[in-house]
């Protein structure tokens, strides 16, 4: 498989070969039976847990991880992580730099993802994204405090809320500023004192002779193409994962510094990755 990179945009169209198109039929065919297979046994699963437990999930979490690590086998994609998932309540933020994000986050840990409310209408993501348990956001100030009240609600009931502060994703090999507004949620007055936020670092190491920014999707790019990209690709790389030291809400002034601390945190951490040796 050829792929050429024009002023960091990837082409809309990677050239593959015949065997290239049998790895993106097989692969993909058993990410399908594997993704929507798991989705009709976490809906059915969530019908009981939800008369029994309401909004808490102690089951259907585990059946979004066990798709998510056995994607990855199905990819290829080697899967490091270092560091350990907090156990107290609080949030999770880390940095974007692909949607193999959504497999990775999952699979290393049980959270639950925040979106934008636009995702929620997206033909099969949206979908997924509704059945896991993911909080959608719109950006309306007038709806902040509901949406804090829906954060509430979810981080006592002892879920671990992860968004993207950059906004958006990269190439990959950058760390964009963190943007703060979703951080004020967690200052407020009886939650602060009760919850940490946890910085993650996300680094994707690309295939042999391949691009730096392989696995980065970023810019203009579609999905559909990025995607046939990723499965038609033979020897695949690595996706590496460090979990830093959960930050107390509680011993920073406000949104600002907080924010500031975790951006730090995952830049110094995905730096480290950025200069490790790689096989």
């Amino acid at each position: 498989m050829s792929q050429r990179w024009d002023n960091g945009v990837h082409p809309d169209m990677p050239t593959l070969g015949a065997a290239d198109w049998l790895r993106v039929i097989a692969r993909g065919a058993v990410l399908i039976v594997l993704v929507f297979g798991g989705l009709l046994i976490l809906l059915a699963t969530r019908l009981i847990e939800r008369p029994f437990c309401g909004q808490n999930r102690p089951v259907t979490p585990y059946i979004t991880q066990f798709v998510c690590r056995n994607a990855f086998r199905v990819l290829g994609i080697e899967l490091h992580i270092t560091g350990a998932p907090m156990a107290g309540r609080g949030a999770v933020v880390a940095n974007h730099s692909s949607w193999l994000d959504i497999f990775t986050l999952n699979a290393t840990k049980r959270i639950y993802f925040v979106s934008k409310s636009e995702v929620a209408s997206w033909p099969g993501i949206g979908w997924l994204a509704r059945a896991t348990g993911t909080v959608f956001i719109e950006r309306n100030p007038k709806r902040a405090r509901a949406q804090t009240e829906v954060f509430r609600d979810r981080l006592w009931a002892g879920h671990k809320l992860l968004f993207f502060p950059e906004g958006t994703s990269t190439d990959g090999l950058q760390v964009l500023p963190f943007k703060t507004t979703l951080f004020q949620s967690f200052f407020a007055d009886d939650l602060k004192n009760e919850i940490s936020v946890q910085p993650v670092s996300v680094r994707y190491v690309a295939p042999p002779d391949m691009d730096a920014r392989f696995y980065g999707w970023w810019g203009e790019m579609t999905f559909g193409t990025h995607l046939l990209a990723t499965l038609g690709t033979r020897n695949q790389g690595s996706v590496h994962v460090i979990y830093h030291h959960p930050l107390k809400v509680a011993d920073f002034a406000n949104r600002k510094a907080l924010a500031l601390a975790c951006e730090h945190a995952v830049r110094d951490g995905h730096s480290a990755l950025l200069s490790a040796p790689q096989p």
